[in-house]
């Protein structure tokens, strides 16, 4: 069992596999240059399974794969059999921009994928190419189709930003309670690599929003492991909003992260992290769980965004860590 300084237990891992991403998206990278890390300088697939395997051994009970974009690491369903075939019952999860999956998202349920999240900003061309500068809204909305025919649970993640997709908010929502999707609004978070004066909306504008065609909405009995407050339309379907200004969700934070270069991080805002690569690459694995026990001892209680540090602004690159 892992344990952190303050006695969450940790049973989620979050594994990136690259930095990179097909989408330039405002709110996390737009003027990001094509010079990536190497490719030599990422742990192998079977480094990364060596390290999930031992956390599973140690009680992580769920894997999310994330990126930068996922699935522009060749092989990745190869990647998902080995975690599946390891422990057929983990909760295996995948999060995308959606632009690769119509033609990967059923051999990823056919190599073991349970769950897909997916950013989906707009329903508007012209909104969806401004944010993520291409054009890419139908190929998305194909690979949503793609995930769905192949039977993956889905969730779809929608980050609004004034003045450029926030009059989009309720059909992102209309769209997912029609096809019966989880949808998650998700406050922006400031990091110094979004587009320079990009604001997002916060929970209170996005519900006002949302009250504007389903005045009556209710808030639900908050599940202290999920980053997010759901809420109940008079019909029952649920929408949540992800608040990372508030640290309601830390009290019960069960995640850790690893990077494709093989940081442990231990919350998404703060800049302590350390290295399981030296020990992973010379098989060394009881020295890299060490390494994860020590990362976990040091652990904040809390994130940074709190309301009272709303000048916080982040330096972290959160496509390095699937943010």
């Amino acid at each position: 069992m892992l344990i952190d300084g303050f006695g969450r237990k940790h049973d989620y891992l979050r594994v990136s596999v690259t930095e990179r991403c097909n989408f330039r998206c405002q709110y996390c990278m737009p003027e990001k240059p094509f010079s990536w890390v190497p490719k030599e300088n990422l742990l192998s697939y079977e480094d990364l399974f060596k390290f999930i395997s031992a956390s599973i051994d140690e009680g992580i009970k769920k894997v999310r794969i994330t990126g930068g974009e996922p699935l522009l690491r060749e092989g990745l369903d190869v990647f998902v059999k080995m975690i599946f075939d390891y422990k057929n019952d983990i909760d295996l999860a995948l999060t995308t921009n959606g632009f690769l999956l119509p033609k990967a998202a059923q051999k990823l349920k056919d190599a073991g994928l349970k769950r897909i999240n997916i950013s989906l900003d707009s329903l508007n061309p012209a909104t969806a190419a401004k944010i993520a500068q291409k054009d890419v809204l139908s190929t998305v909305l194909e690979g949503i189709q793609a995930a769905d025919t192949a039977g993956l649970k889905i969730k779809i993640n929608c980050v609004p930003i004034k003045g450029i997709n926030d009059v989009d908010v309720v059909e992102v929502l209309d769209f997912c309670k029609e096809k019966g999707y989880v949808v998650r609004f998700i406050e922006f978070m400031e990091n110094h690599h979004a587009k320079d004066g990009a604001k997002g909306l916060n929970s209170d504008e996005i519900k006002a929003l949302v009250a504007k065609k389903y005045p009556n909405f209710k808030a639900v009995p908050r599940d202290t492991s999920s980053p997010a407050q759901y809420y109940e339309l008079e019909d029952g379907f649920q929408f949540g909003i992800i608040e990372p200004h508030k640290d309601d969700f830390c009290a019960a934070c069960n995640r850790i992260r690893l990077t494709a270069e093989g940081f442990l991080i231990p919350c998404l805002y703060f800049e302590d992290a350390m290295s399981i690569k030296d020990a992973i690459q010379n098989n060394n694995v009881d020295e890299a769980v060490a390494i994860l026990k020590k990362v976990l001892a040091g652990k904040p209680e809390k994130n940074k965004w709190s309301v009272q540090d709303d000048n916080e602004v982040s330096s972290r690159a959160f496509y390095q860590t699937g943010g």
